[in-house]
């Protein structure tokens, strides 16, 4: 279906349950048809999607993805499925940083396989703690219990690797990260995703984190924020989260 934005093909779409779908993308009308639409007027641009690492939570698919179509961007997609077929789906873009971080990363490279699988539940409670305890509470000085002391790896083009320097990141006032509300936490083996949402700079966000866990520690960050539109430019009634 991801790929279908690159051909405009509707049968792309044929996955999706009409009668039941329901659309988290403020900007995207609701359906197969809303679908069908975005992705024909998506094909008249020469996009491409990259589907870089794809994970299964149950009834869950989570996605993270590579784009260039109305601008290049780095995405996640989630559906959730009934009988086979997508009835659900919310997805977080932001615009793709041009080049590594400080650290020498960018927002899409590393690790993308699945590890662990028995250690699931484990790590999906660590990073539901840490989200809880550090980015919500901003208990900063609990970072050590989940993070890795040494060689902790950072994606977000704005930080760098290194636990000092994301307490530093973290605790910066300008611009001030805050979480509020956890809406749900997804995972497969050693990567949990967890989508979020709260305010970068007073300014009414979703964050979308993936963590990448070695031994029950966090070792490995990617993410994306975006801002969430203002009511009066929705065109679904189902809300951001």
């Amino acid at each position: 279906m991801l790929k279908g934005i690159e051909t405009g093909d509707p049968r792309a779409v044929a996955v999706v349950d009409e009668s039941r779908y329901i659309q988290h993308n403020p900007l995207t009308r609701e359906g197969n048809i809303g679908l069908a639409e975005l992705f024909k007027r998506l094909a008249q641009t020469s996009p491409r999607v990259e589907v870089v690492r794809v994970f299964e939570d149950g009834d869950y698919v989570f996605a993270h993805t590579d784009y260039d179509f109305n601008e290049v961007e780095v995405g996640f997609e989630v559906f959730r499925f009934e009988d086979g077929r997508a009835v659900e789906h919310w997805d977080n873009l932001q615009p793709k940083a041009p080049g590594p971080n400080a650290s020498g990363h960018t927002m899409l490279d590393g690790p993308t396989g699945a590890a662990d699988l028995d250690r699931t539940e484990e790590n999906r409670e660590c990073v539901r703690a840490f989200i809880g305890d550090v980015l919500v509470n901003r208990r900063f000085d609990q970072l050590e219990r989940y993070v890795v002391a040494g060689g902790y790896l950072e994606h977000n083009p704005s930080m760098e690797d290194g636990i000092a320097a994301l307490r530093q990141s973290l605790a910066n006032p300008e611009p001030a990260r805050r979480y509020d509300t956890v809406h749900r936490i997804l995972a497969e083996g050693n990567f949990v995703l967890s989508v979020s949402e709260g305010s970068l700079g007073g300014v009414h966000s979703s964050f979308y984190d993936l963590f990448r866990l070695a031994d029950g520690m966090i070792v490995e960050h990617w993410d994306t924020t975006e801002e969430v539109p203002p009511r009066s430019e929705w065109v679904n009634e189902n809300g951001k989260f």
